[in-house]
């Protein structure tokens, strides 16, 4: 059970951060901000970072956090939230136990400013990237590939829904149409879109970078936001909220397969009706790690052509393996995928927490690298090299 802080000021609940596993006594994970936050949301959150790391192989334990506030607030105000709650959680963050990293309603910049707020020590290199839904959005791209082609089948006329279109809904929704999907319906907090015959994704990822959510309020084929999750799709990829679905409207979706960009969009209770149905549902923590190993390569200074095509090619071989072994054996793909990621985090906590002389080399180069002493390319070339042995 993920360890819950509750973080306060006087009394006012601020939010909470949830700390599932930790690796030399740290955790990392994103921090987020919504108005209507849970702790069942928090550690369930918490737990699915421990996965992420743990199926990649990344030495980190899996955290998550957030700030109770309205994430489409002013900068000013989104500052004041961070801030509060930063000095309210200052010993977690000071001592690095929790590590954040932006997350819904959050950017990089934005968490960079909360630690230095602190007074805190921060890494010229730390907090600068800023593509983690593209990252996620390449995962999620390379699930769907990986899910049809096992039955032999290509994204060319596939038709899909993406609930959430915004820091990674909207890019995979340009990822898809590039590979020849269909994009039949998007939403936002505010409604959805629907068009039978496919979706203008360009035309509407330049209207949300001027209107944000409110991209829905106009335009033929209004939906309530809803509605989308029972859309008759080859994938519906929920890209938004936990448990999205749940018991009260499982029954009515009707999708083929579900390929997650949201962090635990499913109800336990809806996943398994889905899965007594046939329906493939491809576990949310497999499906949108693209955000940490993309998040990791970048920030080691890889070049975001190359981190995409290292998140799609691994997320792709990862699924596809998974799916294989299921079916072979006959076990639940979220169990198989599940313990296969709690087997690697134990190996990859055990080596980190003993470091063998090559640990040390590395550890020691990660730590000059912070400081700004050994160049990107330098980090770049060994980084890949080394997260690519440890996914081996």
């Amino acid at each position: 059970m993920p360890q819950l802080h509750t973080v306060t000021d006087d009394g006012r609940l601020l939010g909470y951060v949830a700390i599932d596993s930790t690796v030399a006594g740290r955790s990392r994970g994103g921090l987020r901000i919504v108005s209507d936050l849970s702790e069942s949301e928090m550690r369930a959150a918490a737990r699915s970072m421990t996965l992420k790391y743990g199926i990649l192989g990344l030495p980190q334990g899996g955290a998550k956090a957030g700030v109770i506030g309205n994430a489409e607030g002013s900068a000013g105000e989104r500052a004041q939230l961070l801030n509060a709650f930063a000095r309210a959680a200052a010993p977690l963050l000071e001592q690095r136990r929790y590590i954040p990293d932006a997350d819904l309603g959050t950017t990089a910049a934005e968490v960079r400013e909360m630690m230095r707020s602190l007074g805190t020590r921060v890494g010229r290199r730390e907090w600068r990237g800023h593509h983690s839904g593209d990252h996620t959005a390449r995962s999620c791209l390379a699930a769907a590939i990986a899910v049809l082609a096992r039955e032999r089948r290509t994204l060319a006329g596939c038709r899909v829904a993406i609930e959430g279109f915004g820091k990674v809904g909207a890019p995979l929704a340009r990822l898809l149409a590039s590979r020849g999907a269909i994009v039949i319906a998007i939403s936002t907090s505010r409604g959805a879109l629907h068009a039978a015959a496919g979706l203008d994704v360009e035309h509407l990822a330049a209207r949300a970078g001027r209107e944000g959510s409110d991209i829905v309020e106009r335009g033929p084929g209004r939906l309530v936001r809803g509605a989308l999750l029972e859309l008759p799709v080859d994938i519906l990829f929920p890209c938004a909220r936990y448990h999205a679905v749940h018991a009260g409207n499982v029954e009515r979706v009707a999708a083929a397969a579900i390929v997650s960009g949201a962090n635990d969009p499913l109800s336990p209770e809806a996943e398994g009706s889905l899965q007594r149905r046939g329906v493939t549902v491809i576990p949310p923590f497999l499906s949108n790690c693209g955000g940490v190993l993309g998040g990791t390569l970048e920030f080691a200074g890889v070049g975001l052509d190359r981190v995409g095509e290292i998140v799609e090619q691994t997320v792709g071989r990862l699924v596809g393996e998974l799916l294989e072994r299921a079916e072979r054996t006959g076990e639940d793909l979220g169990r198989l995928a599940e313990d296969e990621a709690l087997a690697r985090h134990a190996a990859v906590t055990a080596r980190a927490e003993s470091p063998t002389v090559s640990g040390r080399i590395v550890a020691a180069g990660l730590a000059a690298y912070h400081r700004g002493w050994l160049p990107e390319s330098v980090a770049a070339y060994f980084a890949t090299r080394h997260i690519m042995r440890g996914l081996a």
